[in-house]
């Protein structure tokens, strides 16, 4: 029987594999969803004038001196200064009308909004003098060029993920294109003679194929482009034509299936067929010491272009499908697009798939011996007093244990992280992992966490972000402007 190998050291062999992409350049218009592939500076300061904060009067503070509703100062006014207009100088003595955001003009220092004027708000001609209720201090009603940003200032971290907010942000600072990562291509493939389409009349000895729709939401949910989502037969002909097929417009194929020691298992019979370096496809089979999803496999698929696209194997059962995608594919996927390069064993944060908080048990389980288990689980509210291996919680989301601060979590299913637990897949926000020696877990016990893409509570999500180099997390913001 072949020996198990630690999670880390199968990522690892993964990574290894896998170069990243060549990076791209987009248009801010286009670049929206995108993940920078560079930090960014200011091109421009912002403001990028120095402009008025209100509608006024631009003026030198020093010739309002005195001024109060009782004794007015009253000065001619010289100008009108709309917004993006470039003013005229201001001579001392002289106060010129301002809109705001409006371009302070040379000489000018201080703004005297119009409420403290006699001149009433609004659409009306220039008037020929103002009468200035309120004395003004220099900066008065100014927003100074670059107070904000400064050009050549850092404003966004690679790897952000660009919001409709930092696209303007990057806008603002004078920017029209941005380095973008490159956005992977995935080929999603579902293997077994028994799959039918969803919806699909089932006949004796069949099930709808949930794990190509499964994999196509999580390829989208982790930034990538499902390229397309194929199924294939139980026999080694039929599983490396589709395979062909998929890697001609993908950057990566990931399959469901076939992975195990089963008598009629496509892939295992694939990677038998053919060896050598002009095989068409090349696997490689380990059974990794994790529960579910102990059977995993990955190589290469030679494309008709004479490209190797990597390949990567997964179970068939769906909670080993989420389990093992989000331990070991998102971090292929974080590689290929040019970050999460640090080494599996490096500064915790490096990768996604890994945990990224600690919560407390809310019941107990059992856990499989000599594995590490992997437990969808949901937040709920702490366990009741008397509880103990039972689901005790009130379930309001995420409540925190005041002793430590930490949330409580339930399994999303009562029989844990049983492989086929597909139903109950919606419920679960995170992974609990349990360590390979602990042979139950009880309640109160500390569990790290591996959040789950659009399942984690937003209130949590900021104490799950781990620290990040500039090139490691391909979903944090960093935005300064």
């Amino acid at each position: 029987m072949a020996q198990m190998i630690p999670l880390e050291d199968y990522v690892a062999q993964v990574l290894e594999t896998l170069s990243p992409l060549e990076n791209g350049r987009l248009a801010l218009e286009q670049a929206h969803g995108r993940v920078l592939a560079e930090d960014v500076t200011a091109v421009v300061p912002v403001p990028p004038w120095t402009n008025s904060a209100m509608d006024g009067y631009a003026v030198r503070a020093g010739d309002t001196a005195g001024a109060s509703p009782q004794t007015p100062v009253v000065l001619p006014v010289t100008g009108d200064i709309p917004a993006g207009a470039a003013p005229q100088p201001l001579a001392a003595g002289t106060a010129q009308r301002i809109m705001t955001g409006a371009m302070l003009p040379e000489g000018a220092d201080a703004v005297v909004k119009v409420e403290d004027t006699d001149q009433a708000p609004g659409p009306r001609p220039l008037p020929e003098r103002v009468e200035l209720r309120a004395g003004a201090r220099p900066g008065l009603n100014v927003r100074r060029a670059g107070e904000d940003v400064r050009a050549g200032d850092p404003v966004m971290a690679a790897g952000t993920r660009l919001s409709a907010a930092a696209v303007s942000a990057l806008a603002s600072v004078g920017l029209g294109s941005v380095p973008v990562a490159a956005r992977v291509r995935v080929a999603v493939v579902s293997t077994g003679a028994e799959l039918r389409d969803p919806g699909q009349a089932l006949v004796p000895g069949t099930i709808p194929d949930s794990n190509g729709l499964l994999l196509a939401g999580l390829v989208s949910e982790h930034g990538a482009d499902c390229a397309s989502v194929t199924r294939s037969g139980d026999s080694a002909k039929e599983l490396g034509e589709v395979l062909r097929r998929a890697a001609a417009g993908a950057d990566l194929i990931v399959t469901s299936g076939g992975v195990s020691a089963g008598a009629f298992d496509p892939l295992t019979m694939l990677a038998q067929a053919r060896r050598g370096e002009d095989a068409p496809v090349r696997l490689d089979f380990v059974k990794v010491a994790m529960q579910p999803g102990k059977p995993q496999g990955h190589g290469w698929v030679r494309a008709d272009d004479g490209r190797r696209v990597p390949i990567i194997c997964l179970p068939g059962n769906p909670v080993s499908v989420l389990v093992s995608f989000t331990t070991i594919v998102a971090p292929a996927l974080a590689r290929l697009a040019g970050f999460g390069n640090d080494p599996v064993d490096g500064e915790d944060g490096a990768l996604p798939g890994r945990p990224r908080l600690t919560a407390r048990a809310a019941v107990a389980w059992r856990t499989p011996p000599g594995r590490r288990q992997h437990v969808p689980v949901r937040f709920t509210g702490p366990p009741s007093r008397s509880a103990v291996g039972d689901d005790a919680g009130d379930h309001s989301g995420g409540h925190v244990d005041d002793r430590a601060g930490l949330p409580w979590v339930t399994p999303s299913h009562r029989l844990g992280s049983g492989s086929h637990l597909v139903a109950s897949l919606p419920a679960a926000q995170a992974l609990a992992v349990v360590a390979a020696e602990v042979e139950a877990v009880d309640v109160g016990d500390a569990l790290p966490l591996i959040p789950l893409s659009h399942s984690f509570p937003r209130h949590l999500q900021v104490r799950a972000s781990a620290p990040h180099s500039s090139r490691t997390n391909p979903s944090g913001p960093a935005v300064k402007a």
